[in-house]
Order: C-alpha cells, then sequence, then structure tokens
C-alpha cells in the first residue's frame, strides 16, 4: 500500500512541477519519464516513513495538511521579507543566537516535520534534537531567551497543525 501511496504522490508533483514547462498540455513523454521517476522513488523510498506514519490513510488527515501548507508558506514569505529587511538594513539589526524550544508533539513524524517546518524558514534552523522533545534553533534575531516564550515564537503556529496531522487518532 505504501508503495501505491508514494508512487500516485510522486506522480502528481512530478505532473504539477513539468506541466507549464510543456507548452500547458502534458507531453507523453515528459508523462513517461514521471511515470519511472515515481516507480522508482515508490520502491526506492518505501520505508523511508517511521511506522506511526498515517497521514495519506485519513482523509481528516489529508485537509489539516492540506491547510497546512499555505499556512507554513505563509510564514515563510514573511520570514522571507524580514531576513530580506535585516540583510539590506544599513546597520544590520541581528542577534544571532541559539534558542531552545519544547514541543509538545510526541510522534518520531511529527517532531521531524516540525523540525524541518522551522528549518525550512528563513531565519532559524533546528540545529539539534533531544530524546525528551527538546529542539536547540538558531535564530537569526533572538528576541527571547525564555524557553517558552521562544516556543510560542517559533514553533507552535506549526505544532497545531502538525499535531492534528500526524496526532491524532
Amino acid at each position: 500500500m505504501r508503495r501505491v501511496i508514494y508512487f500516485v504522490l510522486a506522480l502528481v508533483i512530478w505532473i504539477l512541477l513539468t506541466w507549464p514547462f510543456v507548452e500547458g498540455h502534458l507531453d507523453g513523454q515528459v508523462f513517461l519519464a514521471g511515470i519511472v521517476a515515481a516507480a522508482v522513488v515508490a520502491v526506492l523510498f518505501q520505508d523511508v516513513l517511521p511506522p506511526e506514519h498515517h497521514v495519506f490513510r485519513s482523509p481528516k488527515r489529508i485537509v489539516w495538511f492540506v491547510l497546512y501548507v499555505p499556512v507554513f508558506f505563509y510564514y515563510v514569505l514573511v520570514a522571507n521579507l524580514d531576513v530580506v529587511y535585516r540583510a539590506l538594513h544599513p546597520k544590520m539589526p541581528i542577534r544571532p543566537g541559539i534558542v531552545k524550544i519544547k514541543t509538545s508533539l510526541t510522534s518520531e513524524s511529527a517532531i521531524t516535520a516540525l523540525a524541518n517546518s522551522i528549518t525550512l524558514t528563513p531565519g532559524t534552523l533546528t540545529v539539534d534534537l533531544t530524546d525528551d522533545g527538546t529542539l536547540y534553533v538558531h535564530w537569526i534575531n533572538v528576541r527571547s531567551d525564555d524557553v517558552d516564550e521562544a516556543t510560542r515564537m517559533i514553533a507552535r503556529r506549526f505544532e497545531y497543525f502538525l499535531e492534528r496531522i500526524f496526532e491524532e487518532p
């Protein structure tokens, strides 16, 4: 079942990435190459996700994932603008440092998705993860050294969605 899910997901991503580049219609050769690439992805990466990963088996989780994507991109855009502002400002107002974040997420998939979401957001980079769910994040402009406040500013906006995607029954 995993192979089928990965195959379909990889093929959809292939089509979305190549569609505009083939003059507005789906070219047969490009589609065939996508089928081959999706099959390779399905075979090679079938065991990448941990066993508790059930995102694509539940419509409710898929809906939460679809809702999460624009929220994630919004925060990426806002963070990009913030980093550009700091880079172009004559005084370059940055205060870099590493802050401790305590997540309420418990599953490996959810914590991994949180760490990746933080890292993909410009201005923050997850540098370490401990067994008790603590993340250490390099932050371009540290606004608080307090664990709870830093967690609220960096992680809470993602945790709300990731909990519903990866952890709710």
